[in-house]
């Protein structure tokens, strides 16, 4: 009987630095700047908090925290885009400590922070337990963890999905999108959760073309980027039909524009 193979996830997670340090994931934030203002109100944070943004980016969640008066630390592991973060918080006059760091082993003490959030970010590391367990290691007793993530069924969700037919994604590994799903949070913070609180949101893509989309996100966005790098000049048109045709399942526009409607899940995890 063959062995299962266990998947290298420290090679794994190399790759993924990789794309994600290509392009300019700053450009697809600023898209997306309203979802984290959004998590941060769900979350209720008061002005005395310390909060704790994983996988922060560009800093979108990290300002909208410090917008309001709590005291901030981003972390990611991408310094590119912490350098933009940094750049954006002086620009705003903030005060925000960045710090190059990885989700699945953050640089902190146990239960240092009241708030913990990830819009878009720690769904990504390939080792999804080890990952819950270290934003609740780092949330203290009563403490909120905020997430955002994208749905299966979602736009985004079905990006990947369509992706995956061109670029096969690494065995043995747990689709992120799996974080989008109340069964899979249960999953993971099962033990360590005294409540978690759901709900489904929209976020809406809006562009003068799907044409355009796909080339705006295949100059910013790592992912795409390197799906059209893989399947090389032979499979571009395939895969670009493939996009233009997910895009028009979704669209909502009649005027050759594009307004697509991307469901996500905004989660509040309280620990236990």
């Amino acid at each position: 009987m063959a062995i299962a193979t266990q998947p290298d996830l420290a090679a794994i997670k190399q790759r993924q630095q990789a794309t994600w340090a290509s392009g300019d994931y700053h450009m697809i934030g600023t898209q997306i700047q309203i979802v984290s203002e959004l998590l941060i109100e769900a979350l209720d944070v008061r002005s005395t908090e310390h909060v704790l943004d994983v996988a922060t980016g560009s800093g979108n969640a990290a300002l909208a925290a410090a917008r309001r008066g709590c005291a901030v630390v981003g972390v990611d592991y991408v310094p590119a885009l912490l350098d933009r973060a940094r750049r954006r918080t002086q620009a705003e006059g903030l005060d925000i400590s960045y710090i190059d760091g990885d989700a699945e082993a953050l640089p902190f003490g146990d239960g240092g922070f009241d708030v913990v959030s990830s819009v878009f970010g720690a769904m990504f590391a390939p080792d999804q337990e080890r990952t819950a367990n270290e934003l609740a290691r780092v949330t203290r007793p009563g403490g909120r963890i905020g997430l955002v993530t994208h749905t299966p069924e979602g736009f985004i969700g079905q990006l990947f999905k369509t992706n995956a037919k061109h670029v096969p994604p690494p065995a043995g590994v747990r689709s992120p999108i799996q974080w989008g799903t109340e069964e899979r949070l249960a999953e993971l913070f099962d033990g360590q959760a005294a409540d978690i609180r759901v709900e489904k949101r929209h976020y809406v893509f809006r562009d003068r073309s799907p044409q355009h989309y796909i080339e705006y996100w295949r100059r910013y966005y790592g992912p795409t980027q390197k799906a059209f790098e893989f399947v090389g000049e032979d499979g571009r048109e395939a895969l670009e039909a493939d996009l233009l045709e997910l895009i028009a399942r979704f669209n909502r526009a009649a005027d050759g524009t594009m307004v697509v409607p991307s469901e996500y899940l905004e989660a509040v995890v309280v620990k236990h």
